[in-house]
């Protein structure tokens, strides 16, 4: 199953695979290279999108939407079919910010409403790569107290549909070692050090619009014996895991407020020697609803 290990989305989770992270290019790469030369004040912004980050926390803690998640293997031969697992969960974030000298951390709540259109039998346990019930917000290593975990450079600027964009490329600071643990069939992968990202960052509010990670192989990962199945390899390979989250602007009315939150996320994983090579994860975030004074629920 796939979620993030520490902040940020440095992370592979499978049973036949699976990853959680991701990274794409800017589309202009000279256009690219010339803002990048353009003088900025970094740690200025940064602090501004920590801000941003901790508003957003406050603000969603309110608000409701529903996840829906499509599990996808890419190869034919995977179980002789091509079957896509369909979950959806409500879905909520968990942030207190005033916990004494506790440190905040942002939490995804899900509670799960269907599996592939039925509803979940009692007791039933998630899948491998089902997300889980309680995850880091993809947002935490944006929080000002995880900042310094990590390295931040100006890229340049550019467009996200219609909104001017300012371009920042991250990494782990340091050399964290991997992470690696199994249960079951099920092993979760964390390759700091191979794990690069970029942030596309609204020029007018300081919020994100978007954020591209990639963890790059290839990484071999030794299957432990007590781990094997009959048949499967003690050797995978990741070769690469790469995933984009989107946001959008989300206008609630009766009170009139605009919040940015998040759209989609996809994710695919290409692990050899697992029972499913290539895996795409696509989860949509719709109807949202808002909870004001007096328990009154408003929607989107």
């Amino acid at each position: 199953m796939p979620s993030a290990a520490r902040p940020a989305y440095a992370a592979v989770v499978l049973a036949a695979v699976l990853a959680a992270a991701p990274m794409i290019a800017a589309k202009d790469a000279a256009k690219d290279n010339d803002a990048a030369s353009a003088p900025i004040d970094l740690a200025g912004l940064l602090a501004r999108i920590g801000e941003r980050v901790e508003a957003y926390f406050a603000r969603a803690q309110s608000i409701l939407c529903v996840e829906t998640v499509r599990l996808q293997p890419m190869d034919l031969n995977f179980g002789g079919a091509m079957h896509i697992r369909k979950l959806v969960y409500e879905l909520r974030v968990s942030w207190d910010s005033s916990n004494g000298d506790t440190v905040p951390e942002a939490n995804v709540l899900r509670q799960l409403m269907s599996i592939d259109g039925r509803p979940p039998k009692p007791n039933e346990e998630p899948g491998c790569l089902d997300p889980k019930p309680v995850s880091l917000d993809p947002l935490s290593f944006l929080l000002p107290h995880h900042q310094r975990e990590y390295k931040f450079t100006y890229k340049g600027n550019a467009r996200a549909g219609d909104r001017a964009a300012v371009l920042i490329d991250y990494a782990p600071a340091g050399s964290p070692p991997p992470e690696i643990t199994w249960n079951d069939s099920c092993v979760s992968i964390n390759l700091p050090t191979r794990t690069t990202g970029r942030l596309w960052i609204d020029v007018a509010s300081g919020n994100v619009l978007r954020i591209d990670e990639k963890v790059t192989g290839p990484y071999d990962i030794e299957v432990p014996k007590s781990e094997q199945r009959k048949g499967s390899n003690a050797w995978l390979t990741l070769d690469r895991a790469d995933s984009t989250i989107r946001y959008k602007t989300v206008v609630f009315t009766d009170p009139e407020e605009v919040v940015m939150l998040p759209e989609s996320m996809e994710m695919m994983s290409v692990i050899r020697g697992s029972g499913a090579p290539r895996l795409r994860i696509r989860q949509d975030y719709t109807s949202y609803q808002r909870f004001v004074t007096g328990g009154r629920i408003v929607q989107e």
